[in-house]
C-alpha cells in the first residue's frame, strides 16, 4: 500500500510544476465551490504562468551566462550569484505542495484573528503567499524538514502581515484619496520591512528635520525620465554595462542589452498572469469567509500594486537602481549581481507609506536598507540553486556551478528562518541563543512600530474605526 502511494506521489511530482499546479488549483477551487469552468481556467492560467516564467528565465540566463563569467574574469569582482528577481522563487514555491500547506496555515490564522477581533483584514491576495512559502521552505531546508517550528514561524509572520495591513490603512487612504468607507488595503509580505523603515524615518525626524523642504514632484521627474526609466531601458543599461566590463564584442553587447530589455519587461508582463490564475480560488475562499463574518466590516487586502498609481514609487525605484548596482559591487559579504531584481519594487511601497511619499526620505532610507536585500539574496543562493535543480527548473545557459538567487522581499525574515533552521538542526546552544534573541528583537520592534503607528494615526487622522 505504502509503495503504491509513494509511486503515485512520485509520478505526480514528476509531472512538473505547471502540470502539478494545474491539477491542484483546479481541485481546490472546486472544493471551495467554484464552478468547474472557472476552476479549470484558474488551473490552466497557473500552468501557463509558470511555464512562461521559466521560459523568460532561460532566455535571460542563456544570454547572460557567458557574459557574467567574462564580467567576473575581467573585473575581478566576485559577484558570482546571478539575481533572477522574484521569478525563480515563484516557480520554486508554486511548484511545491508545501505552498498549499502554508496557504492553509495562513487561512486558519486569518480566521482566528478575525474571530478574536485582533484584525479587520481579510487577505485575499493568495498568490503572494508564495513569499511566505519561500521563508517556510528555507526554514525546512536548514532545519531538516522540521514542519512544526516552520508552521509556527509562518503563522507569526502572517499574523504580523494582517495587523500591519490594519495599521497602515489610514495612511493608504490618505495617499490614494480613499474615504473612510473604503475597505481596500494590502497585506503584501514586502511591507514587513515597514518597522525598519519607520525607525530610520524617526531618525531623520530628529536629525534632519528640515530635509523635506528639498523634496520634489515625483510625477514631474517621471515625466522627464519617460522611456529612459522604463524596464526596457534599464535592461538595456544593464546589458551594456555588463557587456562592456566583460569585454564582449559590439555585436554581443547589443544582443545582451536588447535581450535584457525584453526579459525585464516580460517578467512584469507574465508576472501579471499569476493574479488571474489564483483569482477563482481566492474568490471562493473570500466568499466562504465573508459568509462566516457577515455583519462585520472587513478590510479586503489585495496586492501592493494598488499603490502603483503613486509616482513616487517609480521615481524612487529608478533612482535606487544604479545605487543598488554600485553598492552590490563594493558591499562586503555580497556575492549577488543585481539583474532581475534591479528595480526595488519590494522596498518602494513600504518607503512610500511610512514617509508618505517624501521622495528624498524614500531615497535616503532605501539606500541605507539596500545591503539587507543584497545580503539576503546571497544567503539564500544555495537553497534557491539546489531546489531549482531538484525540481528540474535550473535555467538553461548557466553552468552547473553557477549560483542563482533573488533580490526580493523579506530579507530579515529569511535571515531569521535560516538562523532558526540551523539552530534546530544542529542544536548548537550559541545558535539557539542567537535565534531567541533575534526573534525577541524582531517581535519587540514590530510591537513598538505598531503602537507608534496607532498613536500617529490618532494624532493625524483622529480616532479611526481601526482603533
Amino acid at each position: 500500500m505504502f509503495d503504491w502511494l509513494n509511486t503515485a506521489f512520485n509520478f505526480f511530482i514528476n509531472l512538473g510544476a505547471p502540470a502539478m499546479m494545474f491539477i491542484i488549483i483546479t481541485i481546490l477551487s472546486l472544493f471551495v465551490g467554484v464552478k468547474i469552468s472557472k476552476s479549470l481556467e484558474g488551473g490552466i492560467r497557473m500552468a501557463i504562468a509558470l511555464t512562461g516564467m521559466s521560459a523568460i528565465i532561460s532566455l535571460l540566463t542563456s544570454a547572460f551566462g557567458p557574459a557574467l563569467e567574462s564580467f567576473v574574469e575581467s573585473t575581478g569582482v566576485e559577484l558570482s550569484i546571478t539575481d533572477l528577481g522574484w521569478a525563480p522563487l515563484a516557480v520554486i514555491t508554486w511548484g511545491s505542495v508545501y505552498t498549499l500547506y502554508f496557504v492553509f496555515i495562513c487561512i486558519i490564522v486569518n480566521i482566528l484573528l478575525l474571530i478574536l477581533k485582533k484584525t479587520k483584514t481579510l487577505n485575499v491576495d493568495m498568490f503572494n503567499i508564495w513569499n511566505l512559502s519561500v521563508i517556510g521552505l528555507l526554514m525546512m531546508y536548514y532545519s531538516g524538514d522540521n514542519l512544526l517550528f516552520t508552521s509556527l514561524f509562518i503563522a507569526l509572520i502572517y499574523a504580523f502581515m494582517l495587523i500591519n495591513a490594519d495599521v497602515m490603512k489610514p495612511t493608504i487612504n490618505e495617499l490614494l484619496g480613499y474615504d473612510s468607507s473604503n475597505i481596500t488595503t494590502t497585506a503584501h509580505p514586502s511591507l514587513l520591512i515597514a518597522p525598519v523603515v519607520f525607525v530610520f524615518n524617526k531618525i531623520i525626524d530628529k536629525t534632519l528635520p528640515s530635509i523635506d523642504k528639498y523634496d520634489f514632484d515625483a510625477e514631474a521627474l517621471n515625466n522627464k525620465i519617460g522611456f529612459w526609466g522604463s524596464k526596457f531601458a534599464i535592461g538595456v543599461y544593464l546589458g551594456v554595462f555588463i557587456g562592456i566590463l566583460g569585454r564582449l564584442t559590439a555585436e554581443e553587447i547589443f544582443t545582451l542589452a536588447f535581450t535584457a530589455g525584453v526579459a525585464l519587461e516580460l517578467f512584469a508582463f507574465v508576472g501579471g498572469w499569476f493574479g488571474p490564475a489564483i483569482e477563482p480560488l481566492s474568490n471562493g475562499v473570500t466568499r466562504l469567509m465573508s459568509e462566516r463574518f457577515r455583519g462585520r466590516k472587513l478590510l479586503i487586502a489585495i496586492d501592493w500594486p494598488i499603490l502603483a498609481q503613486r509616482a513616487e514609487i517609480w521615481a524612487v525605484a529608478n533612482v535606487l537602481a544604479p545605487i543598488l548596482l554600485l553598492i552590490a559591487i563594493i558591499l562586503p559579504g555580497n556575492n549577488a549581481l543585481p539583474l532581475g531584481g534591479i528595480l526595488l519594487t519590494v522596498l518602494a511601497p513600504a518607503l512610500l507609506i511610512i514617509t508618505k511619499g517624501k521622495v528624498v526620505r524614500m531615497t535616503i532610507i532605501g539606500t541605507i536598507l539596500i545591503p539587507l536585500f543584497l545580503w539576503g539574496a546571497t544567503l539564500i543562493a544555495q537553497f534557491v540553486t539546489e531546489t531549482s535543480k531538484a525540481m528540474n527548473n535550473f535555467p538553461d545557459g548557466l553552468s552547473e556551478n553557477t549560483l542563482i538567487s533573488s533580490i526580493d522581499s523579506d530579507p530579515i525574515e529569511k535571515m531569521l528562518a535560516i538562523l532558526f533552521g540551523q539552530a534546530i538542526e544542529t542544536v548548537d546552544i550559541s545558535l539557539i541563543i542567537y535565534s531567541v534573541i533575534g526573534l525577541f528583537v524582531y517581535i519587540l520592534l514590530f510591537l513598538w512600530y505598531f503602537k507608534a503607528m496607532k498613536k500617529q494615526n490618532v494624532e493625524q487622522y483622529g480616532k479611526t474605526e481601526d482603533e
